[in-house]
């Protein structure tokens, strides 16, 4: 049988060669009123073993005698699409997350996909076949929930509840690829990294992270599982990481069992870059001897495409006899049916008419701010100094107030223009007092773990391209490398002379002081080892003690202290809530983040942000940072007290919120604003089961922002169904509804102090 299918499959091949590929009378796969799954059949049927191999690489090549363009897989648009020229920079994810709304995050993605087909149509009329960073295929969002303020990574990802990371992954989802029943994807976004991975970057190809059955499914699936079945995403990225022995990309429980079976997912699986070489290569996985092998098994398995060289050698490993072709056929039909659904095949689009001009045009910039503007939390404001008044004595200091590319966060466009905390404030504070005081850290700081980054920093950008060219990367990688390492540098200054700091204050009330860390240090397998700092993640989560110590210096000499905090992670700031009358949180806010600060801080925007993950004391209240067991980690199984809890946040108002209702499927909650001036607020649900003792305390369930005028009050209602009481089912091994006695709670944050509750029996 199998011979048969090779020789009609050569002669049909045969057949091609003999005419053109668009003749009078197209082939089946060029007939557009097939579906994209009849076209892509026929087309698989044409194809040699060697071309269906190429077809399953992120890099696939051009095939002239059929009509096939080049198409790179690989694009990237975690806050904006990245990596191809100007784009818009919205805040990076972590801070995206604080602001709880989600309609506002599907705002930012619908903007991100209409930039994404301008570019993708520009760049096709210039070189035909569509290259790395120029597709339409975004992998894209990281829904792996951080669950250690350690990972370097974490600040990528919408927090640590997994409810609040399935809601945004799916405003993500249905922002970028649109209406999934249209019959060309405006694009494909990609739920990623499947699965259990939340660091550390330093072992990610050699670590195997053991958990039960149920921190499974409570905790690292449920996201997943919303972005599959709920939004239709159309591709699923399997994660570096080894999963109870099996990497992630061989794991026939994680893609076959649960995510093909269970879930039913037809789409794309895409391995995650040169993941499957750690199938074979020494120290990493090792599961198999040598790439062929490896190739073969990421194949059975199911991953459609790889990121990687790899699969150039499935010829080998079908001839040999370890692969059966029916499995690539099998993998190929999706990936060329998702071809033709992209349009990519015809080269057409509905979207050609998006003028080139919304590229970080106006209407974008204003978008990226308002998200900017919602993703501050204010975490401490002692005798409400803030908002700042006109007239009063200010400065502007530390090593974040001037620095454009921290506010970029990572995986991000390089924007035409930015706004730095400074240039905002200097439009508002006549003469402000500014400059640096101090760096991040105090360190010499040397680059670390790759040694060509001394030769790449002598280079020309036409050598840099010769690289690129000859290792199949992108040259803005390299740049982008090369610049951060310099600029890395340049982030840390000589021991602190804090006499001087404070000779050059002489006069100044109030100091705004720009600090925190960078993504220069924390991120995706980085080259950084300084103190504080390993390979892209952090040993411990204090502020870096340069800082720190010029805090509290402040404080002494009298100066009312403002910190506004830079980071993509939870930051132990207590010796802060003493040096410090405010203490604002910004993360990495995007191109408008200068401007957006300074409206917080000025009062022109009412802060509203919710903090996404826990701000714990300090390191010594979490496990050990390879223990992914849930218990101890995140607001859900932390016993402890936080600094700042999971889902807080102030307000220039105060907010009283009542003891919820339930009625006709929602809970109800009257909202009052107590202060004088407008405000928003965040109104959380939590579910509690008291009969389960080992499970979570409790676990958000929904969430609402209402805004609320001076002095009035609002109703708002969450809606409650069989989903709002999955828990889990020790019999079926998996979350499902479960009948029971509950407690809901409804507030400002997920603290029981600020949680109003009432007792809730459920039936099916």
């Amino acid at each position: 049988m199998k011979l048969f299918s090779r020789l009609m499959t050569a002669l049909l091949v045969a057949g091609s060669l003999a005419c053109p590929s668009l003749s009078a009378q197209p082939y089946p796969y060029q007939d557009k009123s097939l579906s994209p799954e009849q076209r892509a059949a026929d087309l698989l049927s044409r194809l040699t073993l060697e071309e269906k191999a190429s077809l399953c690489l992120n890099t696939s090549p051009a095939i002239p005698r059929l009509g096939i363009k080049g198409y790179n897989w690989w694009n990237e648009a975690l806050h904006g699409v990245a990596r191809n020229g100007s784009a818009t920079v919205f805040p990076q994810p972590i801070g995206m997350a604080s602001s709880f709304d989600t309609d506002l995050v599907h705002e930012v993605f619908t903007a991100a996909s209409d930039e994404a087909r301008v570019k993708n149509r520009q760049a096709a009329a210039e070189n035909g076949n569509v290259r790395i960073y120029q597709g339409v295929s975004f992998w894209t969002p990281n829904i792996n929930i951080f669950r250690d303020p350690r990972w370097g990574r974490g600040m990528e990802t919408y927090g640590e509840d997994p409810y609040l990371t399935g809601q945004m992954g799916m405003a993500v989802v249905l922002g970028l690829q649109g209406d999934n029943d249209d019959p060309i994807l405006k694009a494909h976004a990609c739920a990623k990294h499947y699965a259990v991975h939340s660091g550390l970057e330093s072992n990610r190809h050699s670590f195997d992270a053991q958990v039960s059955e149920r921190d499974l499914r409570e905790t690292y699936l449920p996201a997943f599982k919303d972005l599959v079945t709920k939004a239709d995403v159309q591709e699923v990225m399997t994660a570096y990481n080894r999963f109870r022995g099996d990497p992630c990309a061989a794991s026939d429980y994680l893609v076959n069992t649960i995510l093909r079976g269970e879930w039913g997912y037809k789409g794309m699986i895409v391995s995650d870059c040169w993941a499957v070489p750690d199938f074979y290569q020494k120290g990493h996985h090792e599961i198999v001897d040598n790439a062929t092998l490896a190739a073969a098994l990421a194949v059975k398995t199911g991953v459609d495409v790889e990121c990687g060289n790899t699969y150039v050698n499935i010829p080998e490993a079908v001839q040999m006899g370890v692969l059966d072709e029916e499995y690539l056929d099998r993998n190929l039909l999706r990936v060329l049916t998702q071809r033709f659904r992209l349009g990519e095949m015809d080269g057409e689009s509905p979207w050609d008419s998006l003028p080139d001009d919304i590229v970080e045009g106006p209407e974008h910039r204003a978008l990226s701010l308002k998200m900017a503007h919602e993703s501050i939390v204010l975490l401490q404001n002692k005798g409400g100094i803030l908002p700042l008044k006109q007239g009063q004595k200010i400065a502007l200091i530390g090593p974040n107030a001037d620095d454009a590319e921290m506010l970029w966060g990572n995986y991000n466009p390089v924007p035409k223009s930015t706004v730095t905390l400074l240039q905002a404030m200097q439009k508002r504070v006549e003469g402000l007092v500014s400059f640096k005081g101090c760096g991040i850290l105090d360190t010499k700081y040397k680059p670390q773990g790759n040694p060509a980054f001394a030769q790449f920093a002598t280079m020309s950008e036409s050598e840099l391209r010769d690289i690129a060219k000859q290792y199949a990367i992108d040259v803005q990688d390299i740049l982008t490398y090369v610049r951060r390492e310099q600029q890395t540098a340049q982030s840390f200054l000589p021991e602190l002379n804090e006499e001087d700091v404070l000779r050059q204050l002489e006069g100044i009330d109030i100091v705004v002081f720009a600090g925190g860390i960078s993504p220069r240090l924390e991120g995706e397998e980085m080259p950084v080892q300084v103190p504080g700092f390993s390979g892209g993640d952090r040993t411990d989560i204090e502020l870096p003690d340069v800082q720190r110590r010029l805090l509290k210096a402040l404080h002494d000499a009298g100066k009312k202290v403002i910190l506004v905090n830079f980071s993509g992670s939870a930051i132990g700031l207590v010796p802060e809530t003493e040096s410090c009358d405010a203490i604002l949180q910004v993360w990495y806010p995007g191109q408008e983040g200068g401007t957006a600060i300074a409206d917080v801080l000025f009062g022109d925007v009412n802060p509203s942000g919710k903090l996404p993950v826990t701000f714990y004391r300090s390191a010594d209240q979490l496990p050990e940072v390879e223990d992914y067991n849930m218990e101890g980690h995140t607001y859900r199984y932390f016993r402890g007290t936080p600094l700042f809890e999971f889902g807080y946040g102030l307000s220039y108002t105060s907010f009283s919120i009542g003891k919820p209702k339930v009625k006709d499927g929602y809970v109800e909650v009257k909202v009052k604003n107590r202060g004088k001036v407008d405000g928003t607020e965040v109104v959380q649900l939590y579910v509690r089961k008291p009969s389960d003792t080992t499970g979570p305390d409790k676990t958000l369930r929904g969430y609402t922002r209402v805004s609320v005028p001076a002095g009035k009050s609002v109703k708002v209602r969450i809606p409650i169904n069989e989903e709002t009481f999955l828990w889990w089912n020790e019999e079926k091994q998996d979350m499902t509804p479960v009948e029971g006695k509950y407690i809901l709670m409804a507030g400002g944050s997920s603290s029981d102090r600020n949680l109003k509750s009432r007792k809730y029996t459920f039936k099916i």
